[in-house]
């Protein structure tokens, strides 16, 4: 069959995802790799910590997310030929769902069974299976699980080109991913386009994560004979393939969650291959710009198989490898300004003969990339990337929307031929601010419409105050935000002191909070906290960030009055559960806490974070305390795989 591009519906169980916070995102995630130092050599250069943020405002958090699920229909987009099946999901990012080998009958990627989330991204909501697309800042994309704009194009021989794009706010750019099959190959092909238009430096972020299936008696191949890795929150260089008496490139020995980076050289083809004991698996090979490679294994423990149980149904088990800009994940890259980056990545089956199976891993290695070098793959790539680029700069015909942020810039030549168009009717009010200086000015009970204020505008803004919004409380809220972002948290409190006078409102009773911790001072973060939750008794967003702020400034005692005044419904959202019985555990009433843990069968927190151990050391602690030894963890609060 000649390739073809179409779009149809699938069914899959899900569970609901919710509505974004209502809050923006001050205080942020904890995201592992901004906590770790560096034990490298003087010319390792990855980077470390450059880019690196805190939260992910202006984006928000998704944190209302349930465990049940329900049968869902859902939009996909297909390119099929007769050696492959590709199934998109322009609804959740674009993610490569299913990869089909049609002549093996075998799915090369670990396609999960349900759509279940998480706490593993940068805003919280992240669920596992496929290929995800992560760019701007380290860590699981802020559009993970957001639509993009999805349009058709094709090549100059009629062969249909699948193109998703969008507009990254953080880092204010946009990218692109063209994706098509040729009528006589294996191959996926993947064409990466990212633009910085602006006059400045950024730093750049950008990891194709690739879920597959955890073979028995797999490995992976990877031509690379170190790699950076960490451990005790310590990053340091490894010998490959033995780390620690174990060949990690065969990844069922992996006794703890870990990431390797594998420092690929630079003459060497880009790839990474994960393949069964037969020798048959998924390849994933690149042009040289996308130079790293990684594994990520959940590890083989109790913790390990919680967390597989955990993201799933009865999916199985599941690795990563993961392919980057950088030699790691723990920085981002500078981007000169007025540039483009491109690169293409193909996606197929592999299989690799016995005799290159049975070496050792740098025989192994060593035998495959010659294969590959033979064949000329790179070069070949590397001319067909050049060979693209007028059919990456044309219009494509669109299919469905994004967002429309990115038409609230002005694009140059770099992007011309990217359709954005603002559709939501917020956008359109902050659009007529940027064009007449006037902001809108909700009622104080409506949740904010949009954040948009940061130090590219804030003195557009500003300026604003002075006059036509002078008193408005929308504006002097957003005034602090932007202050808030810039680090200026005097001048924050200030804007968001004046905001109350003119109308009291919970946002900035939320951001005084988040001001006064940054500031330190905990007993006023709280006051202000506890009037905002006041008037959002129903708003499970702002309470679940209420209680957090209140945890962390250890006003226990005005935690436990105020959840022991809500109704049974809010009592019950996991997380503000916790909070309350870690309140209680610190005040002393360990027998009542310990009792509402275990009540139902135990404590089940749907967005428990990705590396945290605090429902564990909870019942340890309870446990010890009232029978009077350590127990072991129970299997069910078991989350900590590293």
């Amino acid at each position: 069959m000649l390739p073809e591009l179409r779009f149809e519906k699938m069914k899959i169980r899900a569970a609901c995802l919710g509505k974004p916070s209502s809050v923006p995102d001050l205080l942020g995630e904890v995201i592992l790799q901004n906590h770790l130092e560096f034990c490298l050599e003087e010319d390792d250069e990855i980077y470390e910590g450059y880019g690196r943020r805190s939260n992910v405002y202006p984006y928000r958090q998704y944190n209302g997310y349930k465990r049940q699920l329900s049968e869902k229909e859902i939009q996909t987009a297909i390119l099929e030929n007769d050696y492959l099946k590709a199934v998109f999901l322009p609804e959740y990012g674009g993610r490569l769902w299913q990869l089909w080998d049609k002549k093996a009958g075998r799915n090369l990627l670990y396609t999960n069974d349900v759509l279940r989330f998480s706490n593993l991204a940068v805003r919280n909501a992240w669920f596992s299976g496929g290929v995800e697309w992560n760019i701007g800042i380290i860590g699981h994309s802020p559009l993970t699980t957001e639509p993009l704009y999805t349009a058709e194009t094709e090549m100059e021989n009629g062969i249909p080109v699948l193109r998703m794009y969008e507009y990254e706010r953080i880092r204010a750019v946009s990218y692109q991913m063209d994706f098509w099959l040729e009528a006589d190959s294996p191959c996926l092909n993947c064409r990466m386009r990212i633009v910085n238009e602006s006059n400045e430096v950024i730093p750049m972020y950008w990891w194709s994560n690739i879920a597959v299936e955890e073979y028995e008696g797999g490995r992976i191949i990877v031509p690379a004979e170190e790699a950076f890795t960490y451990a005790d929150g310590t990053v340091t260089k490894v010998s490959l393939p033995v780390v620690n008496g174990v060949d990690i490139t065969e990844y069922k020995k992996i006794g703890k969650s870990t990431d390797y980076f594998f420092d690929i050289p630079e003459k060497s083809p880009k790839y990474i291959a994960n393949i069964d004991r037969t020798g048959y698996g998924l390849l994933h090979v690149s042009t040289a710009r996308l130079k790293s490679r990684k594994l990520f294994s959940w590890g083989n423990n109790d913790a390990s198989d919680h967390w597989q149980e955990f993201l799933t149904d009865q999916a199985g088990r599941y690795i990563e490898i993961q392919a980057g800009l950088g030699k790691t994940q723990y920085g981002c890259l500078p981007m000169a300004p007025h540039t483009a980056w491109e690169w293409m990545e193909r996606y197929g089956a592999v299989r690799i003969p016995q005799e290159i199976l049975a070496q050792n891993h740098p025989e192994r290695a060593a035998g495959f990339t010659e294969r590959l070098c033979l064949g000329q793959i790179r070069e070949n790539m590397e001319q067909r990337l050049a060979e693209t680029k007028p059919m990456a700069r044309r219009e494509a015909g669109p299919v469905f929307a994004g967002s429309g942020y990115g038409a609230l810039k002005p694009q140059g030549k770099l992007t011309e031929h990217l359709k954005f168009e603002v559709k939501e009717e917020a956008l359109k009010n902050w659009k007529r601010f940027f064009e007449t200086s006037v902001l809108h000015c909700p009622e104080p009970n409506e949740s904010p419409d949009e954040f948009l204020i940061d130090e590219r505008n804030a003195v557009f803004l500003k300026e604003s105050l002075k006059t036509v919004n002078a008193e408005n409380w929308y504006a002097h809220y957003h005034m602090g935000l932007g202050y808030y972002m810039g680090g200026k948290y005097k001048k924050a409190q200030k804007e968001l002191k004046k905001s109350l006078l003119h109308e009291e409102n919970p946002w900035a009773f939320h951001a005084l909070s988040c001001t006064c911790l940054m500031r330190n001072k905990t007993g006023r973060a709280a006051e202000y906290i506890i009037k905002g939750m006041e008037m959002r008794r129903t708003d499970s967003s702002y309470l679940k960030e209420g209680f957090k702020i209140l945890s962390l400034c250890g006003a226990d005692q005005a935690l436990c009055r105020f959840y022991e005044t809500m109704d049974k419904e809010g009592q019950e959202i996991s997380k503000i559960r916790f909070y309350y019985i870690c309140s209680l555990h610190r005040l002393g009433k360990d027998k009542e806490a310990y009792e509402l843990l275990e009540r139902d069968g135990g404590l089940v927190m749907e967005d428990i974070r990705e590396g945290e151990d605090s429902v564990a050391q909870l019942w340890s602690e309870l446990y010890e305390s009232l029978h009077g030894e350590r127990g072991k963890v129970p299997h069910k609060y078991n989350f900590k795989a590293y």
